[in-house]
């Protein structure tokens, strides 16, 4: 597995919750992303952090979603995705995303569901 995600739940809405994304030690990644899925929707992109730390919010969340990362160094790297305020809407299946800066590869980590109840 080179991108492992974890923390989705379910949540009421106005709550929060943490995913994290790790990367294994072959990607090196120049950027993370997060993207979700929502039922009967087309994959969405949540936010996107660059090993330069810029980072890009999908309108939707900014102000209530916000990304970290550690290790930019190294080629294991983590991202993490705080969210806060959550709203029914936000409801999906989360699915990390990392690109290599050597390869240009692009990997995928498994879903996370993200469940926000009202």
């Amino acid at each position: 597995v080179q991108l492992q995600a974890s923390g989705g739940g379910l949540v009421q809405a106005g709550g929060s919750l943490r995913l994290s994304c790790a990367a294994s030690e072959s990607i090196f990644p120049n950027t993370m992303s997060w993207y979700r899925q929502a039922p009967g929707k087309q994959r969405e992109l949540v936010v996107r952090i660059t090993s330069g730390h810029s980072t890009n919010y999908a309108e939707s969340v900014k102000g209530r979603f916000t990304i970290s990362s550690i290790s930019w160094d190294n080629a294991k790297n983590t991202a993490y995705l705080q969210m806060n305020s959550l709203k029914p809407e936000d409801t999906a299946v989360y699915y990390c995303n990392a690109q290599s800066r050597y390869t240009a590869n692009i990997y995928w980590g498994q879903g996370t569901l993200v469940t926000v109840s009202s």
